[in-house]
């Protein structure tokens, strides 16, 4: 049996737009498109998505002019301890003049109404997540039905075709027409139809095109539906494309060509095209884990059991899995990065416009995609960068006078970096591109690809030389501000509440991640200029992490009370993940002052959001602590999970699969320290297993095996040769070096180099 998610009921239609029905249905997609597959009998619902189909039609100019003037009085008012004061300067001079970024958007739905006599029974729906197909399979009137429905990357198109193995007639209309005011036109082609429709405010125009192809019975189109009468099987192909990245090019033409070539394909060829090409990512990396697997347990059964993911480690492998499925399914090379939900979302106005949070959740989008083996993936949000970066460049000039490259919490497909909202909690918190910078030289450490240093190179010192002017001295140290912990408030002595401040512990972790990250990445491409002379003098004078009266790390300058102990953001252990600042060798008090911080924030009640729970499992996997990474991958299943496996904020947020899967494998394998270490926090209800394919730093593929907590066989494939240090989870250290490529073999309790 494939690896799948299953269910026994359709996702509820309602109607159609029912939310916790969206929640039941399956995603599939192909990086730019995107469908929720509903898998009702009767009255079914395909939810479109696309990319790029965003409010508006480009950036705005939304920095607020009195900005530049206002900031250092705030940041003096805030270190004379008068938050209120300085806060009131905040919103009236530093908030935004416009409060919104753009918001992410949909294409609404397809409707298909089918006829049949009596009640249908045999019902079970899919994910095929091996070969990214959703299935329905169900009987009526007396035949077996079958529904099979992906999203093609070879093909562009969506394609969605229903068939009776036993000789069963289907009666069905396919209905485009039930949507809102954006749509302005329905024409009828010789092939189908095309519809034409343009978001708010002066937005993108985007097109949908659809033909479908019955065999047997009858076909009639029209402008908005296909009716179809007593047809043997039908297949369906829908193509769509906004306006937004076409150039030139006429969206509406596009679309139609595109359909014209689907359906000079034959639906089999279209089946192994897609699943060839999805495979080519998919199966680089597999995992087992010995012991029990519900997989013939329906989906939403194994997610309520009080052991998910520990007694059923099955649970856990399919949500590693679904990660990846996701991943690939969302962000490919040539498309838009993965927004704060995938590319699914049903909403003209989805939360918070289903934009990119920066200040935790789009960077924990892409935490899985280096380690298990989809670099590929990782380069949309790259590319974003370059679209950030004019704008960055300008907020930084208009908003602080300086040089550089800068960005807030959020931003939005037109790159804006100007503060989003008006939260004294989140907006002006501008480390937002530098967090994003941080996964630049991620990739380098991965892949060792020097050309992609040399070219992302201008953006990561952009990001570094705008600190070098933001910073400012007090009491020798250099310090960020003003600026928040994301999202969090402190007491302050005088009693006030604030959210203002200056030299948050998470700034200073990310300022020094980019300027030693641009000192390396400078040394690696011969750089030697006068930021890198500048960032070597003022690394020391950053603030390094302290430690409170708890014993806990310090999440601001000063100790202050937290007024929300249990608060969803641990933006303080930055440091220990996905940064590695913290380590058991170098920093062995931060390691133990991380652990009071993880364990008094759960206990306070943290880890309530999907994505904060994925981050606490990559937390303690970072302290080496199995047992409590395991409980957590269990709260996250059991907790904050939809029944189709998508995070569950609430609402659907798509990072909480994303940090989950990483966490996972942050589980199984690290190499952030200077080694690769097998099974580091190796929980004992998955004591036997094996993986092949992850990947770490250095260029390294690793394949493994283990039986009761113990590896018996490993692989360490160095592609591009050098100094590769390994550990095994009893200690045992293995290192060798060599100038080309090269395997370390682990076998028999020995280690050997294979050439």
């Amino acid at each position: 049996m494939s690896e799948r998610i299953w269910s026994k009921k359709p996702a509820d239609t309602g109607a159609g737009f029912d939310r916790e029905g969206w929640n039941e249905a399956y995603p599939i997609g192909n990086g730019s498109v995107g469908a929720m597959v509903y898998g009702d009998p009767v009255r079914d619902i395909l939810a479109l998505n696309e990319e790029n189909i965003w409010y508006g039609c480009g950036g705005r100019d939304r920095v607020n002019p009195r900005a530049k003037d206002a900031y250092p009085e705030v940041r003096r008012l805030l270190l004379e301890g008068r938050i209120r004061e300085a806060q009131d300067i905040v919103g009236e001079c530093m908030f935004a003049t416009e409060e919104h970024q753009r918001s992410y958007s949909t294409a609404e739905n397809v409707w298909f109404e089918y006829e049949h006599g009596g009640e249908y029974g045999d019902y079970e729906r899919e994910l095929d997540i091996e070969n990214a197909v959703a299935r329905v399979f169900y009987s009526a009137d007396g035949h077996k039905y079958v529904r099979e429905c992906f999203v093609s990357a070879p093909e562009q198109v969506l394609i969605l075709r229903h068939t009776s193995p036993d000789g069963g007639k289907t009666s069905c209309r396919i209905d485009f027409s039930r949507r809102s005011e954006e749509t302005y036109k329905y024409e009828k082609t010789d092939y189908g139809l095309i519809i034409s429709a343009k978001t708010p405010e002066d937005g993108c125009e985007y097109r949908i095109a659809a033909a479908c192809v019955n065999e047997g019975g009858a076909l009639n189109a029209t402008d908005k539906s296909f009716e179809l009468s007593d047809v043997d099987a039908y297949t369906l192909y829908i193509a769509i494309r906004t306006d937004l990245d076409s150039g030139d090019e006429d969206v509406g033409k596009w679309c139609s060509r595109t359909v014209r070539a689907a359906l000079n394909v034959g639906y089999g060829e279209h089946m192994r095209r897609h699943t060839e090409e999805y495979k080519s990512y998919f199966d680089r990396v597999s995992l087992t884990l010995d012991g029990r697997d519900d997989s013939d347990t329906r989906t939403a059964d194994r997610l309520s059991s009080p052991d998910a993911g520990l007694g059923d480690v099955g649970l856990a492998r399919l949500y590693f899995d679904f990660g990846r499925y996701l991943l690939i399914s969302s962000s490919r090379p040539g498309t838009k990065p993965a927004n704060l939900q995938g590319i699914w979302n049903k909403d003209h106005r989805p939360a918070w416009g289903s934009k990119f949070t920066i200040n935790i959740n789009t960077e924990m989008n892409y935490w899985p995609a280096e380690v298990t083996n989809l670099s590929e993936c990782h380069m949309p949000l790259f590319e974003h960068l370059k679209t950030m970066l004019p704008n960055g460049q300008r907020v930084a000039k208009e908003m602080y006078g300086l040089d550089g490259f800068v960005a807030h919490h959020n931003t939005d497909i037109f790159g804006d970096c100007a503060p989003q909202d008006y939260c004294m909690s989140a907006t002006i918190w501008p480390l937002g591109a530098a967090w994003l910078c941080t996964h630049i030289m991620t990739h380098y450490d991965f892949t060792l690809d020097v050309d992609f240093l040399r070219e992302y190179y201008p953006i990561l010192r952009g990001a570094c030389r705008f600190f070098t002017g933001y910073l400012f001295e007090h009491d020798g140290k250099l310090l960020s501000g003003p600026s928040i912990s994301p999202e969090n408030s402190y007491r302050h002595q005088s009693g006030e509440v604030g959210q203002m401040c200056v030299g948050p512990t998470m700034d200073s972790m990310i300022i020094r991640d980019i300027f030693e990250d641009c000192i390396r990445a400078a040394s690696l491409l011969g750089i030697e200029d006068e930021l890198t002379s500048t960032l070597s003098d003022m690394l020391p004078k950053l603030p390094k992490p302290s430690i409170g009266r708890y014993g806990q790390i310090m999440e601001w300058s000063e100790d202050y009370e937290e007024t929300e102990p249990g608060h969803r953001h641990i933006s303080h252990l930055y440091g220990l993940y996905p940064s590695s600042q913290f380590s058991f060798t170098s920093t062995p008090e931060l390691m133990r002052a991380a652990r009071v911080t993880l364990e008094r924030r759960l206990a306070n009640g943290g880890g309530h959001t999907g994505w904060s729970r994925a981050w606490i499992i990559n937390m303690w996997a970072r302290l080496r602590d199995g047992e409590k990474a395991g409980e957590n991958v269990s709260a996250l299943l059991t907790r904050s999970t939809y029944t189709n496996m998508l995070d569950r904020h609430p609402p659907f947020q798509i990072d909480g699969n994303f940090g989950g899967a990483a966490g996972i494998a942050e589980m199984l394998l690290q190499s952030h320290d200077g080694k690769v270490t097998l099974l580091p926090a190796l929980p004992k209800s998955w004591a036997t297993g094996s993986f092949t394919g992850l990947r770490a730093r250095g260029n390294v593929t690793v394949d493994a095996e283990w039986q009761n907590g113990n590896v018996t066989r490993a692989r360490f494939t160095a592609h591009s040769g050098g100094h590769v240090r390994v550990a095994l989870p009893n200690g045992v250290e293995f290192e060798a070096e060599r100038a080309c490529g090269f395997d370390i073999v682990y076998e028999n309790g020995e280690f050997r180099i294979a050439e």
